[in-house]
């Protein structure tokens, strides 16, 4: 991790609290219902100007935002539901009515409801027959013969031909207006069809991006601009925004951490977030803004509430910091800050292919103020034995038994990068770059092979050779 110029790693099995490196898989990255939350509140903050109270404790997620996007599909006649299916009314019923007024009877009232698996039955409130059902003679007047007095009980009871007929279309109208919904249901598929290639699945749940680069209406009340700025004296944006930068990190740290004016100066400002060991660099294959230290700045209105420190490098986004204005903490400004992080890392991929990492820095899970990185999924965390990435998931419970865990089951993995040769630790003595092994033999006075040791088991073989280890 990084602070200022300072590159540092915590000996995970003797601190307090264990320190575990965190890294979100941006280009899988999908927003929560908690996070939907802070992006729709900033939009409605940004186009009416508030918020209140009441509308943070409203619902803001539809239950269709989380449904995974789907085609449209034909419904089966299982799963019509009533309100799709035109009752039969009172037209039907009296024209039927009309038709069997010569038998002298009355119709019985007819009512279409649903049942459980969703198809429609016909009821009546006696036992009038039900289509594909067989008809019960009970009340009829004319009970069926009695065996044993010349009935065959292989055919079915006698029926009145009024009945018969009834019955016969009650089941035309019925598939009458199933063959009309089939037909609109069909109609319906089609078009979707021909539109899905031009037009968003209105089921398909919305990206990061959709929430983040909403376009707000023409007479939004604020106006919010993100500005990535290089670290550096020697860019114009930085430095004329350097006062109003500073200003703001110090009232943040005096409202937010207690610090005192002294603690949060320009000097303390300068050294802790300006001050990095990163040479910028702008390589042809890289991003267009290139690699190194960045101020991400949030202004609104012409005034910073909020910058998010961040290194850009080849293989991800790293969240180094984020100070912001009190007074719009009712915002949410640090996980909003973490989204549109996330969202800039996918955008940068676009030109840099292997950058597709977002780095949050430290996952505490012994300090329950700083768990809420593992919300941001899929996320892994680093193994501090092997340095092999592992899903959170796997992590958790390990972690609800232990402060201090190894994550890799694999019992013979061994850390890949360990310090092999030490003689080949690069040294700087004298103004002089030299492998340790000559170094040793030049040195006067007591061994520091055990400092060195621990130096190259922090770094590696592979970080040995590429850093200098001063040596006076």
């Amino acid at each position: 991790f990084r602070s200022g110029k300072y590159v540092y790693k915590p000996i995970m099995n003797q601190t307090c609290c264990p320190q575990y490196t965190i890294r979100c898989q941006a280009l899988r990255f999908q927003t929560s219902k908690s996070h939907k939350k802070v992006l729709k509140k900033m939009l409605k903050f940004l186009s009416k100007g508030d918020v209140s109270k009441a509308s943070e404790e409203e619902p803001v997620d539809s239950p269709m935002d989380e449904v995974a996007g789907c085609d449209f599909v034909y419904q089966s006649e299982s799963h019509v539901s009533q309100s799709e299916l035109t009752p039969l009314n009172v037209d039907h019923v009296e024209r039927l009515e009309d038709e069997d007024k010569e038998t002298g009877e009355t119709n019985q009232e007819l009512k279409v409801q649903k049942v459980e698996s969703g198809s429609p039955q016909i009821h009546t409130d006696k036992d009038t027959p039900v289509p594909g059902e067989p008809s019960r003679s009970a009340k009829t007047g004319h009970a069926p013969p009695k065996p044993g007095k010349g009935a065959d009980l292989s055919k079915p009871p006698c029926r009145k031909a009024k009945d018969i007929r009834k019955e016969r279309k009650l089941q035309k109208l019925l598939q009458n207006q199933m063959c009309t919904l089939e037909g609109a249901q069909l109609q319906a598929g089609d078009q979707a069809s021909l539109l899905q290639n031009s037009k968003p699945k209105a089921n398909q749940p919305k990206t990061i991006e959709d929430f983040v680069f909403a376009s707000l209406p023409d007479d939004a009340r604020h106006k919010l601009e993100v500005r990535l700025v290089p670290v550096s004296f020697e860019d114009p944006q930085f430095k004329s925004s350097f006062n109003q930068s500073a200003t703001l990190f110090a009232k943040y740290q005096m409202a937010i951490h207690k610090d005192t004016p002294s603690d949060c100066g320009e000097t303390e400002f300068t050294r802790f977030l300006c001050d990095s060991p990163l040479e910028a660099e702008n390589p042809p294959n890289g991003p267009e803004c290139g690699y190194g230290s960045f101020h991400q700045q949030y202004w609104l209105d012409g005034k910073i509430i909020a910058v998010g420190v961040i290194d850009i490098l080849p293989y991800c986004v790293s969240s180094v910091y984020l100070y912001y204005d009190p007074d719009y903490s009712s915002l949410s400004l640090g996980v909003y800050s973490a989204l549109r992080e996330i969202a800039f890392t996918r955008q940068l991929h676009e030109k840099a292919p292997d950058l597709c990492f977002y780095y949050m820095g430290f996952y505490i899970h012994s300090c329950p103020k700083m768990r809420y990185k593992g919300q941001y999924q899929p996320s892994d965390l680093l193994c501090p034995e092997t340095y092999v990435w592992t899903p959170i998931e796997q992590c958790l419970p390990l972690l609800e038994h232990s402060k201090y865990c190894r994550f890799n089951q694999d019992v013979k993995a061994v850390d890949e990068g360990r310090i092999k040769e030490l003689g080949r630790v690069r040294v700087l003595h004298k103004r002089t770059v030299m492998p340790y092994s000559m170094y040793k033999k030049r040195r006067k006075g007591p061994s520091d092979e055990a400092s060195v040791q621990q130096y190259a088991s922090l770094v590696g073989q592979s970080c040995s050779e590429r850093m200098l280890l001063f040596r006076s």
